[in-house]
């Protein structure tokens, strides 16, 4: 039920037995107060002075009360005693879109037990139930249960500091799992920060020994410089290593007593060889070590001189 009065600002008592849409302009903020219906509540007595402190023991103090759901927790003390309150948002999220109110025209939310907490006699909150004070508790009975009862009017009724913030989407990702993803993110930025820090060091370590470096064995300035020498300097150390093997190659030919290697030259990257008294005969036996090299070549036999040309 909701029970609406001309005032500065608009309180509407919600209650989801008898929850029905009403009209409201877009532009008006609602004080909300929930009926007990929509939370639970104790009364303790606790070895503790501050609410700060309450609030960490109130899930566990639900424990054993709660049905299965996902809920948060409120708390405020009175005298020497802490009332613990424990609600689930979804459910009055819902309560509240059913009488067609927005979340964003909700200026504060209210318990019952905080505002309507001096009643003496019963009050009715819909056609068939009432609430009423037992052991400074706010509770909802059949008003069949009642001698008498009367009609609720929050009229002369100034609003507590105690309120609540609904979490619109708490259902969906608890506040402990939330405080445990920004402890692991705030983890993983320390971790990347260090990171950075470390290799940012290193970089300035290479970049210096980088430096030494060039200047000692006079390098160009730049790596695409030094890298196009390397690639040049590469070809001329594989053509010249080749070189040494092929001519290796030549020297350790096994020749006839009066064979001879006349002339070895290298000339456009061509190594050219020049073997006498060669016959077509004993040519052959030349061809053969060659071959067992693996050695690519062009030959000719011209007046017993066998020439052989091996391309680099």
């Amino acid at each position: 039920m909701f029970t609406k009065f001309k005032k500065s600002s608009i309180t509407l008592f919600l209650d989801p037995s008898s929850i029905q849409e009403i009209s409201i302009e877009t532009n008006k903020k609602i004080d909300i107060v929930l009926s007990p219906s929509l939370y639970w509540v104790k009364k303790l007595s606790l070895p503790v002075k501050s609410v700060r402190e309450v609030k960490k023991l109130l899930e566990s103090i639900f424990e054993d009360t709660l049905l299965d759901g996902d809920y948060s927790y409120s708390a405020y003390k009175k005298g020497n005693d802490f009332f613990v309150f424990a609600y689930e948002d979804k459910k009055i999220l819902e309560q509240l879109t059913k009488a067609g109110i927005s979340p964003s025209n909700v200026s504060s939310i209210h318990f019952a037990q905080s505002e309507i907490e001096d009643i003496e006699i019963p009050l009715k909150i819909n056609n068939t139930q009432s609430i009423y004070i037992k052991d400074d508790i706010l509770i909802v009975v059949p008003t069949a249960w009642l001698s008498e009862s009367e009609e609720l009017n929050l009229d002369n009724i100034k609003l507590s500091k105690h309120t609540i913030k609904l979490q619109q989407y708490g259902h969906i990702v608890k506040n402990s799992s939330l405080y445990k993803i920004g402890t692991i993110l705030s983890i993983l930025i320390i971790i990347i920060i260090v990171e950075i820090f470390i290799t940012s060091s290193k970089i300035s370590t290479i970049e210096d020994k980088k430096e030494k470096l060039f200047t000692k064995y006079r390098l160009q300035p730049t790596m695409i410089q030094n890298k196009s020498t390397l690639k040049k300097y590469t070809k001329i150390y594989k053509r010249q290593t080749k070189l040494r093997k092929y001519i290796s190659y030549f020297l350790t030919l096994k020749l006839k007593n009066d064979q001879k290697i006349d002339t070895i030259s290298y000339k456009e990257k061509k190594l050219n060889v020049k073997i006498s008294a060669t016959t077509q005969n004993n040519m052959n036996s030349i061809l053969s070590q060659l071959d067992a090299k693996n050695l690519t070549y062009t030959k000719s036999l011209k007046n017993n001189t066998l020439y052989i040309e091996v391309n680099l």
